[in-house]
């Protein structure tokens, strides 16, 4: 019989949701607002009877609804949004959730509330609703402006701050107090974990739905997709992370995908089923005797998510350097709270470590901010311009002086392509230690679970770890290699931005001198860090010398071939952010004819003994994902060789034939450190 009693929950919630999509529909109110009233409708706590008898089974179609629902997250989280509107997303993000963390704490303690439930309540009314906001947003036809990018951004940015929140939580929940050496354990395995799977999904999860989407079924692709999702929250709670995690990443990393379009098409209807069952299920735990007692705290603390996100918002896109426009009409539309502060209401519930109260009222105070935040959204524009009307006029000209003097610092500086390369460098640097990072940490997890089967052929446990770093080592060359070669791309950067003003001799021989130092301080950085990350497999000293003597053969015979992979890697990456969108040939041909084509040159320039090309493949020197400009040929003692290959080894005195636009050779000069001979 549990089969027909499991029928009859799904049908009762399908049909309450469905009457409740068509009424909202009707109305033009949210239809998650009618969801969750649904669920109040048809729950235990609302007389005369309950129609659900069976509501295990409608939480576990919930958990799905949470994988699906973050999922679609995912898919909507675009790094190219986030690189155009960081900045403001960064400050105004951070100020808001810490304003509100503190509001929510503080109001917690002014209604007499326990530390943990003032704690859980700060995090909760400071995550604003992704789900609502983008719905709200595309009903009145206002995703195309400019302030609602920026509202992606922001969204963006608090999604992946709230994961850290809820990991943060759970800490605290579990041991009572947060140990500054415990965030930033957390802070770093957190980050190792989602740039490891980042940087490698979107290496292969793009190619491999290339792959599958050559068969031409929609069904193949869909249920790929769905496995990804899946497998990807699996080994994300194996690893002891919220599921929610797992589901978002890969959402993120499909999101890349050149097959996003139809993707989304065809999860638009299993995300549209399990949400409805799981907003559905949110209204199942509210008990209107419990929100009633709390009226007054529900009341105020919508009051204080409404007023407290619109104005820490508008003042962090202002100090970001918005002007003040466009910081009002963000604000206006991130006034609510929505599934992270479920999740997060719901975490201190499962742990034991909240009232029961704090679940539904969250829940009573999302329906209320879902309500407004259309009615915010649409009158953002009278706001704005009421405030401009009323503020004193010395303000309004102080106010648009900082927003000048912001964008004019941020906009304007000497050597300004030498430190964009420099700040290349240095992310790509960054990444790399980071999958070195990540590797080991997958050599140490492998080292507690083989190392006792190592141990019964070489007889050690030196031995065992000596043999797993040494691997570990390897598959580490083609990132480790990068580090090192990059480093002294660095040198060569900094050296040059350094002497600029300086004139010949003095000017190369202080150049050479800044150049190596830099280049050996960050190669012994290098050696320390990963002494460091690797410290739990280092071998003792006898077995450790035998261990680096392998390396060292090791690194002589595969550098080549661990260049060539990395090289590899990197253009598969940037393929992946080259045309993500399911674009057709008629879409790619217009993308060949767009206009800023017209500002490509040739330039031809000399390697000079000190450039950094000299005795290197082009493949190693990677000019192309460094500047942007490319090598279409090259001019060696009379002799013309068109299109090089990658394997092409550079030399001195060799004349190079430069493919790019003004900026792109002139970062080209910068990177190869040479003087031009020719327009």
């Amino acid at each position: 019989m549990h089969h027909v009693q499991f029928l009859q929950d799904l049908a009762v919630v399908m049909i309450v949701a469905a009457l409740a999509t068509i009424l909202f529909r009707q109305f033009r109110q949210p239809v998650v607002l009618g969801y969750i009233l649904a669920g109040l409708i048809i729950g235990p706590y609302t007389p005369p009877f309950a129609l659900i008898s069976d509501e295990k089974t409608i939480n576990t179609l919930a958990e799905l609804g949470v994988i699906f629902l973050m999922f679609s997250l995912g898919l909507e989280f675009s790094l190219r949004k986030l690189k155009e509107v960081g900045g403001t997303a960064i400050v105004a993000a951070v100020f808001e959730i810490t304003f509100m963390i503190w509001a929510g704490y503080e109001l917690g303690r002014l209604f007499g509330w326990s530390q943990m439930d003032c704690i859980f309540l700060g995090a909760i009314i400071s995550i604003s609703s992704t789900t609502i906001i983008i719905k709200a947003l595309e009903s009145l036809g206002k995703t195309k402006e400019k302030f609602a990018q920026m509202v992606f951004g922001i969204l963006i940015i608090e999604d992946i701050l709230a994961i850290l929140i809820i990991a943060l939580l759970s800490g605290f929940a579990t041991t009572g107090e947060i140990v500054l050496k415990d965030i930033w354990s957390i802070i770093l395995n957190l980050s190792v974990f989602m740039g490891v799977l980042l940087i490698g999904g979107l290496i292969i999860v793009p190619r491999l739905l290339n792959y599958v989407a050559k068969f031409k079924s929609n069904e193949t692709l869909l249920i790929t997709v769905i496995g990804l999702c899946f497998g990807v929250s699996l080994v994300t709670v194996m690893l002891g992370y919220s599921v929610a995690l797992g589901a978002f990443l890969i959402g993120a990393i499909v999101a890349e995908a050149r097959q996003i379009s139809k993707i989304e098409n065809l999860m638009n209807p299993v995300k549209d089923l399990f949400s409805a069952v799981f907003f559905v299920s949110i209204g199942l735990l509210i008990n209107p005797d419990v929100i009633m007692q709390h009226i007054i705290p529900v009341i105020v603390i919508a009051l204080v998510v409404i007023i407290g996100q619109v104005t820490s918002c508008s003042l962090g896109c202002f100090l970001a350097g918005n002007d003040t426009k466009t910081s009002v009409k963000v604000g206006m539309g991130l006034g609510q709270i929505g599934e992270f502060s479920f999740i997060i209401a719901a975490l201190g519930l499962s742990l034991n470590v909240t009232s029961d109260f704090i679940y539904p009222i969250a829940v009573a105070v999302s329906a209320i901010t879902t309500l407004t935040t259309p009615y915010q959204i649409r009158s953002s524009d009278k706001v704005s311009d009421l405030l401009e009307r009323i503020s004193p006029k010395a303000l309004l000209r102080t106010m648009e002086a900082y927003s000048l003097w912001i964008n004019g610092y941020t906009n304007s500086g000497h050597n300004k392509i030498g430190r964009k390369i420099l700040k290349r460098i240095t992310f790509q640097i960054t990444v790399n230690l980071l999958i070195v990072t990540g590797i080991f940490i997958t050599f140490v997890f492998l080292e507690k679970n083989i190392s006792s089967i190592i141990e019964e052929y070489l007889g050690g446990n030196d031995y065992s770890k000596a043999v797993i770093w040494v691997v570990a080592i390897i598959f580490s060359f083609p990132s480790l290699f990068a580090i090192w070669k990059k480093t002294q791309a660095a040198g060569m950067v900094i050296a040059e931005l350094s002497t600029s003003s300086l004139s010949e001799p003095r000017k190369s021989l202080l150049r050479g001198v800044i150049s190596k130092t830099i280049f050996a301080i960050g190669t012994v950085v290098l050696i320390v860090t990963i002494v460091i990350i690797s410290s739990t497999l280092l071998p003792t000293s006898n077995v450790l010398i035998l261990a680096l003597f392998l390396i060292s053969i090791a690194a002589i015979f595969l550098y080549s071939s661990s260049v060539k992979f990395y090289a590899k890697a990197q253009s598969a990456l940037q393929e992946t952010f080259l045309m993500p969108a399911d674009a057709d040939e008629n879409a790619k041909h217009a993308l060949l004819q767009h206009p800023v084509l017209k500002d490509i040159k040739l330039e031809s320039i000399i390697l000079e003994p000190y450039s950094i090309g000299v005795n290197k493949l082009i493949a190693e020197l990677e000019l192309r994902s460094e500047t942007g400009a490319t090598i279409i040929g090259i001019e060696r003692k009379g002799e013309s060789i068109v299109n090089p290959k990658s394997d092409f080894e550079l030399a001195e005195k060799d004349v190079i034939l430069l493919l790019g636009n003004d900026e792109q050779i002139s970062a080209a000069k910068v990177f190869l450190n040479s003087n031009n001979v020719s327009g």
